[in-house]
């Protein structure tokens, strides 16, 4: 019988088989090899900015407050009981104008206690006065007697010793008047020296009784003083912009009881730098206020020496008048020029740009169809510009916004 054999393949279709075969291992091997596709960026959610050569002015911001620059703060004097409050903020007054009264039992005693030292000390010092003369003219009256008795001892002595020599006399007699008037003058003598001290010590003594009533009489001035105190007085006129406590309340000693901000009020702007960018502040530098009604120039007057909670106080002056509706208190924004830059390299502050350090960016290619990341040095910066030292040239145009969910590629399509 007949036996089926075989045929033999021909060699254009192995020669076909084996090019296939290459063709898809090719495929593999350039799919494999081909990166991903870039992801694509809404044009709308991202803002852009160009570099420019130029002037860039360096600035700092910071919130604060408008503080009038006058502020009369009135504080209890002595403690006491708010009676009555006579005016409440936010009104017109006057130095005289009364604002408020405190009761305190305490200081009207120690008052008529005050009044009563004074009244016994200036009676003793009439007293002392009337004693001292008193006994000044007593000594001088025992004076002239010793000095008339004296004299009267001495001329019995002389007249003994004419008798004496004429035998009229015993010598006894004449010894005796002769030391008697030697003992009278000598009495004479320590009486005149008693006289002389006591009339030299009574400006002394009266002097030492007039300083204790001086000092009482300071004591009850003071006294009275702290009684006035509770009657408490604006001091200057001006608005009443705060009474903090009530009728009822009890104030010590320094609590404030009142502020009075003299007229016309003068403004200024007490910013809170970030403490970061405050190194390079100066007194003088000029600075613009935004009260949210308008825009007022002026300059750093004061800069706190002591950093507070990250934030460095900076007290800025108006030049002019303060915007419409602007008062105390009132929350502001500040913006100080530090310095002017001239011909230099600058652009819009991306998020992730640091003074003198270096960063990346996302810039336009392919027509602004594509962002390449590149590498870029920065310089000094401000609120919104910063400068470039490296990386980029004129006319360049970067991505502003915050590009970190692309951290992990280095090309975006921008739709």
């Amino acid at each position: 019988m007949d036996i089926i054999r075989d045929q033999p393949k021909s060699k254009a279709k192995i020669i076909l088989g084996v090019v296939v075969v290459v063709a898809l291992v090719g495929a593999s091997a350039a799919l494999a090899n081909l990166k991903p596709a870039a992801p694509s960026v809404e044009r709308g959610t991202i803002y852009f900015d160009s570099v420019v050569r130029g002037e860039m002015i360096r600035e700092v911001r910071g919130p604060g407050t408008l503080v009038p620059e006058d502020i009369r703060w009135i504080t209890a004097v002595t403690a006491g009981r708010i009676e009555k409050i006579h005016h409440l903020a936010g009104v017109q007054v006057q130095a005289g104008t009364v604002l408020l009264e405190l009761t305190n039992p305490d200081v009207q005693i120690q008052t008529l206690n005050a009044d009563r030292q004074l009244t016994d000390a200036q009676a003793q010092l009439v007293t002392l006065r009337t004693n001292l003369e008193n006994n000044r003219l007593n000594q001088a009256s025992l004076v002239a007697q010793m000095r008339q008795e004296a004299a009267d001892a001495r001329r019995r002595a002389e007249a003994g010793a004419e008798l004496l020599k004429k035998n009229l006399i015993v010598p006894l007699d004449q010894q005796q008047a002769h030391d008697r008037s030697e003992s009278l003058i000598e009495r004479l003598k320590l009486e005149e020296q008693r006289l002389l001290i006591l009339s030299n010590t009574i400006a002394d003594q009266i002097k030492v009784q007039e300083q204790q009533v001086e000092r009482l009489q300071s004591i009850s001035q003071f006294q009275h003083g702290l009684a006035a105190s509770m009657v408490v007085k604006a001091g200057a006129s001006g608005i009443l912009q705060e009474v903090p406590l009530q009728v009822g309340q009890y104030a010590l000693p320094g609590t404030t009881l009142a502020k009075v901000v003299p007229t016309p009020i003068r403004l200024k702007a007490v910013l809170r730098i970030p403490e970061t960018q405050a190194k390079d502040l100066a007194l003088g530098q000029k600075a613009m206020i935004d009260t949210r009604n308008g825009v007022a120039p002026g300059r750093i007057i004061r800069i706190d020496p002591a950093s507070i909670n990250g934030t460095v106080t900076v007290d800025v002056i108006l030049d002019g008048p303060p915007p419409d509706g602007s008062r105390p208190d009132l929350s502001v924004d500040g913006v100080i020029e530090l310095e002017r830059l001239e011909n230099v390299l600058h652009v819009g502050r991306p998020t992730i740009a640091q003074q003198n350090s270096p960063g990346t960016v996302f810039k336009l290619v392919d027509g602004g169809s594509h962002a390449e990341r590149v590498q870029v040095k920065f310089g000094r910066t401000s609120v919104s510009r910063v400068e470039i030292v490296e990386g980029l040239n004129p006319g360049d145009i970067i991505i502003m916004s915050d590009m970190s969910q692309w951290d992990d590629v280095d090309r975006v399509k921008i739709k």
